[in-house]
């Protein structure tokens, strides 16, 4: 199988997505390398899965898709919504049920990006 080993958000004020993503996922986010270029170390057990922050080539424009699109698979929704709100960001898909999958919310992150989290069943 082909698994997710790396991914990139791209940001308008990397500083502000830095201290969303440390507030709402609990991520390790450091400097490293290029100027404006941060490496995540988030909370998984495969340390082979990292990610970064970065600032976007050129501005957004018009709405709908930016692009790939990422769920983190997380223990409890509610705390995930609510730094979520408290941190800059806001709900574009409140949680919902998928039946023998688990429970998955969409928010938009304080750089326009949109990002799942998913409360899977421990049967699923």
């Amino acid at each position: 199988m082909n698994h997710l080993a790396y991914f990139l958000i791209h940001c308008d004020d990397v500083e502000r997505a830095k201290r969303f993503y440390e507030a709402v996922f609990g991520w390790r986010i450091e400097a490293w390398g290029p100027p404006d270029y941060y490496l995540i170390f988030p909370k998984w057990p495969d340390r082979s899965q990292t990610g970064g922050l970065f600032p976007r080539s050129e501005p957004l424009t018009g709405t709908g898709a930016r692009g790939f699109e990422c769920t983190f698979s997380v223990a409890e929704l509610a705390p995930i919504a609510k730094a979520v709100v408290a941190n800059g960001g806001a709900i574009d898909v409140p949680e919902y049920r998928i039946e023998g999958v688990g429970n998955l919310l969409y928010f938009v992150d304080t750089e326009r990006n949109r990002v799942g989290a998913m409360k899977y069943d421990a049967r699923a």
